[in-house]
């Protein structure tokens, strides 16, 4: 794909990876992602904002043919699908200068050994003057890194956000058409990788609310060209109360721990509590990270395994206490043969979340009728509770 024109002298350049389906080793893409750079020409500078993941470095060079001078490169966050390719620039270009925060310069100076006299570190709030464009550079750290920044180009007012604001999805629109599929895909991307960071981010959102921002440019997905749609998402999920949801993830070996998710998840509906349900053995992972955005409460359902919960059931619980959501309930439901420490082991792995931890509901063998009545009754104080939280 060729360098696009987003407005005078302002372009998108970068790749589309419509076939990656996990990022990191870990995260589901199932709709792909893009990696995306950006190239301003001034009247006196020329500047490329990020590169790309470097199994694309070549999409990203030949859409520089042509290019014949970049002066800086601006690297706002040091992870390598976007700072990969930052050397093969520079040995394009060895007169760029390399902008960075100074602990982004530390990260890029171990990550990709680049020396440190290609480096021009910037301090909070500076500017750099392109001549008729002037790039204004905030830090913004731990969106999703420490050492994070945003550029504002203050004569056409673009917020270039990187990670901040982004949303993985392979498209061959420049901007965002589909709301509704970008706030699944946004929303997912937060969950992912924002979540655990939300007081930062809230503090960052802040920062960034007196700019004039027309349009955001993010480094993953498409361009934002109605800035609010993304902000009211990002204030709402960061600082916004859990909703009226329950969240059930399980695994189920011998159908006792099937039916009991499945009663309780009867029972929280007859009380007018939504349910998120998920096989563990079967569920996007990525999936259920959403849903832990909104979730009011999370009950887990394990049968017990060599003493303890099933594997799959220990890493939904390692994944909530990493995420760190805003849900103020957690219980859990199971069944066992012989007797073990599910319990005790699954409420040692959850020191990051806030929550009060309901009585749990666990039976030996097939569930009987007090088994159900204590979901039942489990229901009922979820819902309660909900109330008196003022879940909506």
């Amino acid at each position: 794909m060729q360098k696009r024109r987003i407005k005078d002298r302002i372009f998108w350049l970068g790749a589309v990876d419509w076939d990656r389906r996990l990022f990191d080793s870990l995260i589901p893409l199932p709709d792909g992602t893009s990696y995306n750079a950006y190239l301003i020409e001034g009247s006196e500078k020329t500047v490329l904002l990020d590169t790309v993941d470097p199994p694309m470095a070549d999409e990203l060079m030949a859409q520089l043919e042509g290019v014949a001078r970049i002066d800086y490169i601006i690297s706002h966050h040091a992870e390598q699908d976007h700072s990969g390719t930052i050397p093969r620039v520079l040995e394009k270009y060895p007169e760029a200068r390399l902008v960075s925060t100074p602990k982004a310069k530390e990260l890029l100076s171990d990550l990709l050994q680049i020396s440190d006299a290609s480096f021009k570190t910037v301090e909070d709030g500076e500017t750099l003057s392109l001549g008729d464009k002037t790039l204004k550079f905030m830090h913004t750290p731990w969106v999703h890194w420490p050492e994070t920044m945003v550029t504002y180009l203050e004569e056409d007012r673009i917020l270039f956000s990187c990670d901040f604001l982004g949303s993985h999805i392979a498209t061959n629109e420049l901007f965002v058409t589909d709301e509704c599929r970008v706030y699944e895909a946004a929303k997912r991307y937060f969950a992912e990788i924002m979540m655990p960071f939300r007081s930062m981010i809230q503090k960052n959102l802040e920062k960034l609310a007196p700019l004039d921002i027309e349009m955001i440019a993010p480094s993953h997905g498409q361009i934002y060209s109605r800035p609010a749609f993304i902000m009211d998402a990002y204030h709402d999920w960061v600082s916004g109360a859990p909703k009226n949801m329950v969240v059930l993830p399980y695994v189920s070996m011998h159908e006792s721990t099937r039916r009991m998710a499945e009663h309780l998840t009867a029972a929280l509906s007859e009380q007018g509590v939504k349910v998120e349900l998920f096989n563990l053995a079967i569920a996007d992972i990525g999936k259920l990270a959403m849903t832990l955005v909104d979730a009011g409460t999370i009950v887990v359902g394990t049968p017990t395994v060599l003493a303890g919960p099933h594997p799959y059931a220990a890493y939904a619980t390692f994944l909530a206490n990493a995420l760190k959501p805003r849900a103020k309930l957690l219980s859990i439901i199971g069944s066992y043969s012989w007797g073990g420490k599910t319990v005790e082991v699954l409420a040692g792995m959850i020191p990051n979340l806030k929550v009060e931890v309901l009585d749990p509901v666990l039976c030996k063998g097939l569930p009987t009728p007090a088994t159900f009545k204590a979901l039942d009754e489990m229901a009922v104080t979820i819902a309660r509770k909900h109330k008196d939280l003022g879940f909506a």
